[in-house]
């Protein structure tokens, strides 16, 4: 006897696309045939599309901040808002503060995580003081247990590594085979950008995106990738804003670099425009985020991206900052400059709505491509493939249900996280998550959470397929 049978399944994956019923049981799909015999459970799914579940593989909760400044959302709240967004698991980061070991940081996260996860998770780690101990030792040791990414900076003040310490560490995740995610935006042309528009007197909100064109952009892209040619080792740039980035990738690509890509929502659904509030004021902070949402054109280059395989992974970033909040957006100084705003903004449960409404509803790309972007390329890049992302015998069930044709309007008042707003407040979306299922258990269904906190559990992972 089966514990699930989901009936009359339309079934997607990255590869096909066909009818079968799936039954599950002890929390792995053990069946896909045209009648998998009897169930305990009986869910119907005639009339909708049965997907992976989701994987957001760039996600930042419960992350020290520094100063007065608290993120929204912890392991509760964010998970509970991804399993509504569709997603089985997610992958946030255990960052290093200055002086800290990278063991301590990352049993210091564990201990926040522990009992409070409705998905499935996973920890990147967060480097930002590489000293020969942490390269050494201590980063050798935790690749080997299982934690085969890392991501570095190459701004901020208090986490960005010089080019001497990227090299170090790019060097160090080629011996031990793991994958190293960049946020690539130039440090020192930012703080000129910056205290320029300051001398100005242009401090409002909108001015962050003009602090971070794209040529900070595009040349920290073409630097972390020379230094990946350098120590020939593949990286990941994260959170790919416009054309002038993608074309240092496409350029890398065809020199044979592995070089992989991630894009986010806020690159098709916002421009910098938004960032002006109403009337050039602080209503803009709601949408600072870094890189910037940009302009039409650039909307245009993510979407020519998605299509043509420049972009791997299709991620939120969901960084939440409540707005009106003194310690989120409302930070004391934020309303003197941009500079002070904190950077981010939700999306985990808007990623994959967004994409499916603007990509798969409208023509732009297939949904086999979406299922590539959200689900079985962040599985494959991060270890966790066929374990997750995707729909097999053996893998988990861990799956979504989508009423593709059900018409939404976002709101706040539709999202599950502890943040304050959504930045897509008001965006039609056609195409719908209506049920979440996490290992065999439905933990989300038309529109209620139905898990538990402590459902989900920690992922070991493998190596990335980066590596072949």
């Amino acid at each position: 006897m089966l514990d699930t049978a989901i009936r009359n399944a339309e079934i997607v994956t990255a590869a096909d696309r066909y009818r079968a019923d799936i039954g599950i049981r002890d929390g792995r799909i053990v069946s896909i045939a045209e009648d998998v015999g009897p169930a305990t459970e009986e869910i119907d799914a005639a009339g909708l599309l049965v997907l992976p579940g989701g994987i957001d593989a760039h996600v930042h909760l419960e992350q020290p901040q520094g100063g007065d400044v608290v993120m929204a959302d912890g392991f509760e709240s964010g998970t509970r808002s991804a399993a509504a967004g569709g997603n089985t698991t997610v992958l946030p980061f255990a960052l290093q503060k200055k002086g800290q070991s990278l063991r301590d940081a990352v049993q210091a996260y564990h201990a926040a995580a522990e009992g409070k996860c409705y998905t499935d998770t996973s920890f990147h780690i967060i480097i930002t003081d590489p000293t020969p101990q942490v390269l050494g030792q201590e980063l050798p040791a935790l690749v080997r247990d299982g934690y085969t990414s890392f991501k570095v900076f190459m701004t901020y003040d208090d986490m960005v590594l010089n080019d001497a310490q990227l090299i170090d560490v790019f060097d160090v995740a080629r011996r031990e085979k793991a994958m190293v995610m960049v946020h690539a935006e130039g440090y020192d042309a930012i703080r000129y950008m910056a205290r320029r528009l300051e001398e100005a007197g242009k401090t409002a909100p909108y001015y962050h995106a003009e602090s971070r064109p794209q040529s900070v952009e595009r040349e920290a892209t073409h630097r972390a990738i020379s230094h990946a040619e350098l120590t020939d080792v593949p990286i990941c740039i994260v959170h790919v804003s416009g054309r002038d980035p993608m074309e240092q990738i496409q350029w890398a690509r065809r020199r044979g670099m592995n070089v992989w890509a991630e894009t986010c929502p806020q690159y098709i659904a916002l421009t910098a425009d938004d960032l002006k509030g109403l009337n050039m004021d602080f209503d803009g902070a709601k949408y600072v985020c870094s890189p910037p949402p940009r302009d039409l054109d650039s909307q245009a280059a993510i979407w020519e991206g998605l299509r043509d395989g420049t972009f791997d992974i299709f991620s939120s970033d969901h960084c939440p900052f409540r707005f009106e909040d003194s310690h989120g957006k409302d930070v004391e100084g934020a309303r003197t400059s941009f500079r002070w705003v904190p950077n981010g903004i939700p999306g985990i449960e808007a990623r994959m709505p967004i994409l499916f409404s603007e990509g798969v509803s409208k023509g732009r790309i297939t949904l086999e491509r979406f299922v590539e972007l959200t689900a079985t390329n962040p599985a494959k890049l991060f270890g966790m493939y066929p374990r997750k992302g995707t729909i097999a015998v053996g893998a988990d069930a861990d799956l979504t249900v989508w009423d593709a044709t059900r018409e939404v309007t976002m709101s706040q008042e539709l999202h599950h996280h502890d943040c304050d707003y959504t930045p897509y407040e008001g965006m039609a979306i056609t195409g719908w998550p209506v049920r979440t299922i996490l290992r065999g258990r439905t933990i989300f269904a038309e529109g209620e959470i139905t898990g538990a906190p402590g459902q989900g559990v920690y992922l070991e992972r493998g190596t990335s397929r980066a590596f072949g």
